[in-house]
């Protein structure tokens, strides 16, 4: 395996036990038929992540406080010629994609390359049947190279009428019904609008954040790492897309990170810059387009403001150990 893969891989693994930390154990690392410990890591880390859901889904079974509740994870909604035509919001946060990076684009896109395959198959089988219900595996594959296993359910209807032709993809997560039940009261409770803003004249109103608004402003910070090199949505799109409001995403994001959302994400861009600049040979093309810049004198002006240096003159003294 090459310098650059491993270290690759090493930022897939960081980016893994990062999600886990936090509480997700439904992400995989893809794995191959390498026989090193990079590997080696892959698969215990792969092999851990299963036995804490599982312990999860089983807990349900045993707990007497509480029942299994199951909640729809994933959702897609594919046309005929097997376009994504919605994807729900949690879809969305899991892929770590914005909603306008998956709708109007073809569903295999979504999959990893094994999946692609089994899917095409299972699509010709789907288009020769007026109804046709089934569950199958697949994986999905995150911006980060981390791999989302599933086992789908797929619905696929055609209409008698006028011969149109729907798919119907759900991922259904199952999680204890105490747990579940515990994180919506406490958003109900703290999203009371008597509670959460403060009404004496002559001061700053002040929203108190919830857990479910926390989590929320975190996903977004999360689609703007893991997107930077796109055109994001405007404020109130993107707020919509998280499940909150405008206003509370502004406020949150300020209160949590100590900025506003535009100024976080082009602070984003230029240390993602700086690291490409500094550690490879990547033309300053090329990193203007990864980071999300136009231009290049755009990206140039901008790097220049942030660092002191332009990219060029950056690069050299770092070349030279001076930075």
């Amino acid at each position: 395996m090459s310098p650059l893969k491993t270290k690759d891989r090493m930022q897939e693994i960081q980016h893994m036990l990062l999600e886990m930390a936090g509480g997700n154990f439904f992400y995989r690392l893809e794995t191959s038929d390498r026989n090193d410990n990079v590997e080696a890591l892959a698969i215990v880390l792969n092999m851990l992540a299963e036995e804490i859901q599982e312990s999860f889904y089983h807990q349900g079974y045993v707990s007497s406080k509480g029942t299994t509740e199951h909640l729809v994870q994933m959702c897609f909604l594919l046309d005929g010629n097997g376009m994504v035509q919605m994807a729900n919001q949690k879809a969305c946060t899991i892929l770590s994609k914005l909603y306008g990076n998956i709708v109007q684009k073809p569903f295999s896109d979504l999959l990893t390359e094994a999946s692609q395959m089994d899917w095409d198959q299972k699509w010709k089988t789907l288009g020769k049947k007026s109804f046709y219900d089934m569950a199958i595996p697949l994986s999905f594959l995150t911006n980060e190279n981390l791999v989302v296993p599933n086992r789908c359910h797929i619905t696929s209807i055609k209409s008698e009428e006028d011969r149109s032709h729907n798919v119907l993809i759900t991922v259904v997560h199952t999680v204890t019904g105490r747990t579940y039940a515990k994180e919506r009261n406490q958003t109900a409770i703290n999203t009371d609008p008597n509670s959460t803003i403060s009404k004496k004249k002559g001061t700053r109103p002040k929203v108190k954040l919830s857990y479910e608004d926390i989590r929320k402003i975190r996903e977004g910070r999360d689609m703007i790492l893991n997107n930077l090199q796109m055109d994001h949505p405007n404020l109130k799109d993107l707020a919509h897309q998280l499940g909150t409001n405008e206003f509370k995403l502004k406020y949150g994001f300020k209160e949590l990170y100590g900025t506003t959302v535009f100024k976080y994400l082009v602070q984003e861009r230029l240390r993602k810059a700086k690291t490409l600049v500094q550690y490879t040979q990547l033309n300053f093309k090329s990193i203007a387009k990864m980071v999300g810049f136009k231009s290049v004198p755009h990206f140039s002006r901008t790097f220049s403001e942030q660092y002191g240096y332009s990219p060029k003159i950056f690069r050299k003294k770092a070349d030279m150990g001076e930075i």
